[in-house]
């Protein structure tokens, strides 16, 4: 196979493993995505129906509309990424560039003008496909930067886990929207949601500035820009990047199919609104489950924690049907379901590096950018689409009416979409998972070749 891989020095040992500043800073980069686009994914839906005043049926059509026209973007961000070259880096200046965006139109599509009927419909499809262009932006170097901040897989792996852990905090501080809008607003949601998406605004460009002040990629001077093309046939015969990109979508539309469901489910089938801050909170013990990810790989491998954390994802939700209203049972069961989905959401973003090198490796072309982005961003944002667009079309077709006493029909449709609806997805996505395990067992080998390609051409 006649591979053509551009110069670049090989990686000192030292500098594998990262200090624990950078690790740390890496971790603030989900941390502040998470803080707000944690808040999208679980309550936008919520909030255009009980709050800004949509129907569930145009709500749940403007969220797929929106996100499969935005989820466009994510080669896009990928290919600009391949091309930029600059004294900061390669994916680290996006930072820089857009965390003020990012924040201010994620702040905008929580803020309510007087504004009726069709307007109404053009002020929010604008601003939340705005706030999504620019959380791709952000989001697609935080995953492209891992192959860039050190060449060692286990490495990799550690600071996954560090901007998963830094994630899953982000997603803690989420759970405090319902009760600041409660405080901030007074009685006013559309004030309280308003003013709390302009602090989490402010506390995310914080994160993201640091970040950039203290990661530092190595050797990306020494790459060349990649043309659209050659990024294309990164991907082309690479199978275990395939299998994953697949594997992830699926389960980030079963895993906003159960967080767009949520505030429903507890609100109208339990009664037990308060709940959704309390378990939210509680699902701060995902960290554990992210901090024993190297252990677990150590034990078995990338692709068994996987398939693993998406079965236990499923066997929590449905066991939730068991639980009925019993409060301990619902918490404790839907903690369990957390822990396994945070596992499941953590091992594509380190996974995606690997795949990265299997297509340097089978075709000359590291196109960090483009792989990554359609991996991640891509996968989050038409998982995030997809995933509000099949509840809300469950619900509406079953009679659900915002802010009222539901049918038994009603009720069914929140059940089936928040309990089953997900277990579905998440089984559905350990198939492609099953295939991968023979593109694991060569990595060590394809590690070792693509260094002993380097040095020959340094």
């Amino acid at each position: 196979m006649n591979v053509n891989i551009e110069k670049s020095k090989p990686l000192p040992k030292k500098t594998n493993r990262l200090p624990f500043y950078q690790r740390l800073s890496y971790a603030l980069t989900d941390c502040g995505g998470n803080l707000l686009y944690v808040v999208i994914s679980t309550y936008l839906l919520y909030f255009f129906t009980d709050v800004f005043g949509l129907s569930i049926a145009v709500a749940g059509t403007l969220l797929l509309a929106t996100r499969l026209v935005d989820a466009v973007d994510a080669p896009v961000w990928g290919f600009l990424i391949d091309h930029t070259h600059t004294k900061w880096g390669q994916s680290r200046p996006y930072f820089l560039w857009l965390c003020v965006p990012f924040a201010f139109f994620t702040w905008l599509t929580f803020t309510t003008p007087n504004l009726a009927g069709t307007w109404k419909i053009v002020y929010a499809v604008v601003t939340y496909i705005l706030a999504g262009v620019c959380y791709t932006g952000i989001s697609a170097p935080i995953t492209a930067i891992l192959p860039n901040l050190s060449r060692s897989s286990e490495e990799r792996v550690v600071l996954n886990s560090y901007r998963m852990v830094g994630g899953n905090i982000g997603v803690l501080f989420t759970n405090l929207v319902l009760p600041l809008v409660a405080i901030l607003g007074a009685g006013n949601d559309k004030k309280g949601f308003s003013l709390t998406l302009g602090i989490f605004g402010i506390v995310a460009i914080i994160m993201f500035l640091t970040a950039f002040v203290n990661l530092r990629e190595n050797h990306v001077s020494e790459l060349k820009s990649i043309p659209i093309k050659k990024s294309i046939s990164a991907a082309k015969g690479n199978w275990p990047w395939i299998l994953l990109v697949t594997a992830n979508l699926i389960f980030w539309i079963g895993n906003n199919v159960r967080s767009s469901s949520l505030i429903y489910y507890f609100e109208y089938n339990l009664h037990m609104k308060y709940l959704v801050s309390i378990v939210g909170s509680l699902s701060v013990l995902t960290v554990a489950g992210m901090i024993l990810i190297p252990f677990m790989v150590k034990l078995s491998n990338k692709r068994s924690v996987m398939i693993g954390a998406l079965l236990v994802a499923a066997i929590a939700n449905i066991l939730l049907m068991v639980a009925s209203h019993n409060v301990s049972a619902v918490i404790t069961f839907y903690v369990i379901g957390s822990i396994g989905s945070g596992v499941a959401c953590s091992m594509p973003f380190a996974m995606l590096a690997d795949t990265v090198d299997f297509g340097e490796w089978k075709t000359g072309i590291r196109a960090s950018g483009f792989l990554s982005s359609i991996g991640s961003a891509f996968c989050i944002k038409a998982g995030s689409g997809i995933g509000g667009f099949i509840p809300a079309q469950i619900m509406s077709s079953f009679g659900y009416v915002a802010n009222k006493v539901q049918s038994t029909s009603s009720l069914f449709g929140i059940q089936f979409s928040f309990i089953w609806v997900p277990a579905m997805l998440f089984v559905l996505a350990t198939i492609p998972m099953i295939f991968y395990g023979k593109y694991e067992k060569g990595e060590a080998q394809i590690s070792k070749e693509l260094e002993k390609r380097r040095m020959l051409h340094v």
